[in-house]
């Protein structure tokens, strides 16, 4: 039996989630992309084939949000500035919106691959039904 991810263990007691998530959003605000209108997966790199395949099954308005904080990004970054406080990503508003795209396909691609591995065996038939 495999032992669950690390934030699962985390989550799973309130106490340890009491000490971790003050280290947690102080990383998150040192990393500086909240600074700068991103959300945490816009980090994620594209060259991945699953991402890519999420990507394009993300809602044209999600797709489209995503591509104009990467841009304005962008934009901050060539001219070394950052965003007014006002217009940072917020923690609430930093979610995961690509990760469940990401999990459905590797679901979708394990089951692609046990299903071409099955092997398929044809029954004997019984002695009486052949008599």
């Amino acid at each position: 039996m495999s032992t669950p991810p690390l934030a699962k263990f985390i989550l799973a007691r309130p106490w340890l989630l009491k000490i971790v998530r003050p280290i947690a959003n102080w990383h998150a605000n040192a990393a500086g992309y909240r600074q700068l209108g991103l959300k945490i997966d816009d980090l994620t790199m594209e060259e991945n084939e699953i991402v890519q395949l999420a990507l394009k099954r993300l809602p044209p308005k999600e797709a489209y949000d995503r591509v104009f904080r990467l841009r304005r990004a962008m934009q901050l970054s060539v001219s070394h500035q950052l965003l007014p406080k006002e217009q940072w990503t917020k923690p609430e508003e930093d979610e995961l919106y690509l990760d469940k795209y990401i999990k459905e396909i590797e679901e979708e691609m394990k089951e692609r691959e046990d299903l071409e591995a099955m092997v398929i065996t044809k029954r004997k038939a019984n002695a009486k039904e052949g008599q």
